[in-house]
C-alpha cells in the first residue's frame, strides 16, 4: 500500500496484487486514532454503533444524524485509513433521490471517504445512482443486519444452493452497479471463496471464511469490550473489559479510603498565599 491516504484505487489494486485487506469498525476519535496507528486499510463507522455504543437492541433505530456525528469523530482520528460510513436503515430505501442526498450528507457533513449500504439485486439501481453522483459505494451481501428479521434473525445465510446462488447474483449486480468492494457477512466459507472468484472487486468477509480478499470485525468484539454476545466468527485477541472494570473498582476503593488523590495528584499553593487567604477569611 502506498504512503498517504488509502484510496478507492488502492483497495481495488489490493485484490489484483493478492494483498489481504484489513478493516475494523471505529465509532469515535480514540478508536479512529488506534485503528489508524495500527495500520488498517479501512475504518468502518458501522451502524452497529447502535448496539455496541448506544445500547440499542438492533441497528434499525440508528439515524443519519447519529451516523454523521460518529463519522466526524472517526475522521478526526484517521489520517491514513479510508473511512467508510454506513447508510442507516431507511436512509436509502425510499428512493434514489433520497439515497443520493443522504449519502452526500454522510460525505459532506461527516467527512467520510465512501459509504456502505446493504442489499443486492434490488438495490443495484440505487447504488448505480449514488456512484454516478460521485460517491464511492461499498456493498454488503449475505446477512444484512438492518433486515435481519426478514432473514430469520442473525443467522448464517446461503446455506443451500439456491440461497447461495442468490448471494452471488447480488454481488455481481453490485459490481455491475459500480461498487469498489463488497462486505460478505455470515456465509459458508466455500461460498465466500466463490464470491471472491465471482467478482473482480474485493470481497471483505465477516464470517465468510479465509478465502476472501480481506476481513472486517467489530473492534469492540475483537478486544472484548462488548460482551452482550460474541458471534461465532469473532476471534477475541484480548479482553479489556475486565481490566477496565478492575481499574474502576480500584479507583473506587482508593476514593472511599481517601487514598486518592495523593500529593502527587494534587496542586499546591505557597505558604504565604495560604496564610493570606486564611487571614482574609477571618476578616469581617
Amino acid at each position: 500500500m502506498a504512503d498517504g491516504k488509502v484510496s478507492v484505487l488502492d483497495i481495488i489494486k489490493a485484490k489484483k496484487k493478492g494483498r489481504k485487506l484489513v478493516m475494523v469498525t471505529a465509532y469515535d476519535y480514540p478508536f479512529g486514532l488506534m485503528a489508524d496507528e495500527a495500520g488498517v486499510d479501512i475504518a468502518l463507522v458501522g451502524d452497529s454503533l447502535g448496539m455496541v455504543v448506544l445500547g440499542l437492541d438492533n441497528t434499525v433505530p440508528v439515524t443519519l444524524e447519529m451516523m454523521i456525528h460518529h463519522i466526524q469523530a472517526v475522521v478526526r482520528g484517521c489520517k491514513r485509513a479510508m473511512v467508510i460510513g454506513d447508510m442507516p436503515f431507511m436512509s436509502y430505501n425510499t428512493g434514489t433521490r433520497d439515497a443520493i442526498i443522504n449519502a452526500g450528507r454522510l460525505m459532506k457533513e461527516g467527512g467520510c471517504d465512501a459509504i456502505k449500504l446493504e442489499g443486492g439485486v434490488d438495490f443495484a439501481p440505487v447504488v448505480r445512482a449514488i456512484v454516478k453522483a460521485g460517491i464511492p459505494v461499498q456493498g454488503h451481501v449475505g446477512l444484512t443486519p438492518q433486515t435481519a428479521s426478514a432473514l430469520g434473525g442473525f443467522k448464517m445465510q446461503g446455506k443451500d444452493a439456491g440461497a447461495a446462488r442468490k448471494i452471488i447474483d447480488d454481488a455481481r449486480a453490485l459490481e455491475a452497479a459500480g461498487v469498489f468492494s463488497i462486505v460478505a457477512e455470515a456465509v459458508p466459507a466455500p461460498l465466500g471463496r466463490l464470491l471472491a472468484e465471482a467478482v473482480t472487486v474485493p470481497v471483505i468477509g465477516i464470517g465468510a471464511g479465509v478465502d476472501v480478499d480481506g476481513q472486517v470485525l467489530v473492534t469492540h468484539d475483537m478486544v472484548g469490550l462488548f460482551d452482550r454476545f460474541v458471534p461465532k466468527f469473532v476471534k477475541q485477541y484480548t479482553k479489556v473489559r475486565p481490566t477496565i472494570i478492575d481499574a474502576i473498582k480500584a479507583y473506587g476503593k482508593d476514593v472511599r479510603a481517601s487514598a486518592f488523590p495523593a500529593a502527587e495528584h494534587s496542586f499546591d499553593m505557597s505558604d504565604a498565599a495560604l496564610v493570606a487567604l486564611k487571614a482574609s477569611l477571618k476578616e469581617k
